[in-house]
């Protein structure tokens, strides 16, 4: 995904160019904490093929690429294993979809973050192993083109080609979707977390539906988050 296919657009001041999968942050390698640990599955195989259930021999219900289109691994939040399969979060509409995929098709990372935003509040609050690292205000999806409630994980890092554009220096791809767009810049209005050209824009409704933070705060979280990581979005 390039930043061109997110639901990112609305009050900024760029809103075009293309990406590069960012390389700030680092890989998950050590087994976290008990609290709150999330497990991820990174695809090691070319594609991936996605099973209604374990082990079903009807077609796949989805095949996916990996790397993706914008060359980041293809990653999976993952429910839970049932023997040599993995029931696993979906980066594809409709928001929510889940899948079965076969252990020996990814290897298993786990780690102790957590995004949590209050859309009411208009406020990003990141947790580790329970405790608030970062909180900050955010600007969210204007009323035609709403931010979406619903848990998603974060499926890439991408470095937008001008810091300084509308994207700010930083931008997360999510696995979720517009429920309103369903196209946006040529993508699929793909949800994202991102910086910002615009500080007015933040603490208020000013997106098509992606979560606008401070450069300084997805700055830090660049540095810091893996891939994988859930997001929860609550209304």
């Amino acid at each position: 995904m390039g930043l061109v296919a997110t639901g990112c657009g609305g009050g900024g001041k760029e809103a075009g160019g293309d990406a590069r999968p960012a390389d700030t942050a680092p890989p998950v390698t050590q087994p976290a904490p008990a609290v709150g640990t999330s497990t991820v599955a990174t695809a090691k195989v070319a594609s991936v093929k996605v099973l209604a259930k374990p082990g079903d021999t009807a077609p796949p219900i989805h095949t996916l690429a990996n790397p993706t289109e914008s060359t980041a691994p293809l990653v999976f939040l993952t429910e839970r294993t049932e023997g040599d399969w993995i029931l696993v979060n979906l980066p594809v509409r409709p928001n929510g979809s889940t899948g079965w995929v076969k252990a020996s098709d990814v290897t298993i990372s786990t780690h102790d973050y957590k995004i949590v935003v209050e859309l009411s509040k208009f406020k990003i609050t990141v947790f580790k192993a329970g405790n608030v690292m970062l909180s900050e205000p955010v600007g969210l999806g204007k009323g035609n083109t709403p931010t979406p409630g619903g848990k998603f994980y974060i499926k890439e890092l991408l470095q937008p080609p001008n810091p300084n554009g509308v994207y700010g220096p930083y931008a997360y791809g999510l696995s979720g979707f517009s429920d309103v767009l369903t196209s946006f810049a040529g993508g699929p209005g793909t949800l994202g977390i991102h910086g910002n050209n615009d500080p007015s824009s933040i603490g208020r409704e000013a997106s098509a539906g992606c979560i606008r933070m401070s450069n300084t705060g997805i700055t830090q979280l660049a540095k810091i988050l893996p891939l994988g990581v859930p997001v929860e979005v609550l209304k």
